[in-house]
């Protein structure tokens, strides 16, 4: 396997950005804001969630940071939905395969200043690390930054999914079983998990053909953490973002026009000078 590109790995926003998103989150009128930090995968997400709250921290306030993937299902109920619905809920990443319970309960457990954890999930292993391993937060937060990859996305319309778009759904979904389904888990179940965010902030790439380099690069990040575990093949790995293309496309289109601040990015993920000043 090839090293993780140094500027994948070490790749940091600028100061100015971090506490404009710091000064916008704090701005709200909530004891406890969340700011939502939405992107598509490799996009930088956990990376500006990581600075705000340290940038927090240096003034003095109880921060921290939590990402939807840390709410996916266990394998076990995953799979529960596979037998049940369609094979291809085994796998993490769209509408549907979260524990939105968890993730409500996270949210609102922070905006009423109660100690609560902060549910944490393996990527490599893909399964939820066990509850006796989350890190508990005692006391009340004067921030929570949530980030994920498709928050705040609307859900399409029917007459979008009449077609396939890649070869994942032509091949394993044929007759859109699977979309449909996903689509109507964000229809109905995820707004309400949208209405808690007090800011919502996107890192926009400049299109979706980059998602599969940076979702391979953020593979490598991963492996390079954790060696000797095993991590996807590039074949795989461009098999699993077919998984979020849909959803992805949908919130290139539409975030847009919802998000409170748009941060367009180049195709090294570095901000475009006229979004981060």
């Amino acid at each position: 396997m090839s090293p993780v590109p140094h500027s994948f790995s070490q790749r940091r926003f600028a100061p100015a950005l971090v506490a404009q998103a710091l000064d916008d989150a704090l701005a709200s009128a909530d004891a406890t804001p969340v700011l939502a930090i939405s992107g598509v995968q490799g996009s930088g997400k956990s990376t500006l969630a990581a600075q705000i709250v340290d940038l927090a921290r240096t003034r003095g306030l109880c921060a921290a940071a939590v990402s939807i993937d840390d709410t996916y299902l266990t394998r076990a109920q995953r799979q529960r939905l596979a037998d049940r619905v369609h094979p291809l809920l085994a796998t993490r990443g769209p509408p549907g395969t979260h524990d939105l319970a968890l993730a409500l309960a996270t949210l609102d457990a922070a905006k009423a200043g109660q100690g609560f954890l902060l549910p944490r999930f393996d990527k490599l292993a893909d399964e939820r690390v066990p509850e006796a391993q989350w890190k508990r937060i005692e006391q009340p937060l004067d921030l929570l930054v949530f980030e994920g990859w498709f928050l705040g996305t609307p859900a399409e319309t029917d007459a979008a999914l009449q077609m396939p778009l890649n070869a994942l759904e032509r091949d394993a979904d044929a007759d859109g079983t699977w979309r449909r389904w996903c689509n109507q888990a964000l229809a109905e179940h995820y707004p309400a998990l949208w209405r808690r965010f007090d800011r919502l902030w996107m890192l926009q790439p400049p299109s979706f053909a980059v998602v599969p380099h940076w979702r391979w690069q953020q593979e490598q990040a991963l492996q390079q953490a954790s060696p000797g575990r095993s991590s996807m093949t590039r074949a795989q790995l461009e098999r699993f973002v077919q998984f979020y293309e849909r959803i992805s496309r949908q919130a290139l289109r539409t975030l847009p026009g919802i998000a409170d601040r748009v941060i367009a990015l180049d195709a090294q993920r570095q901000p475009l000078a006229d979004t981060a000043d």
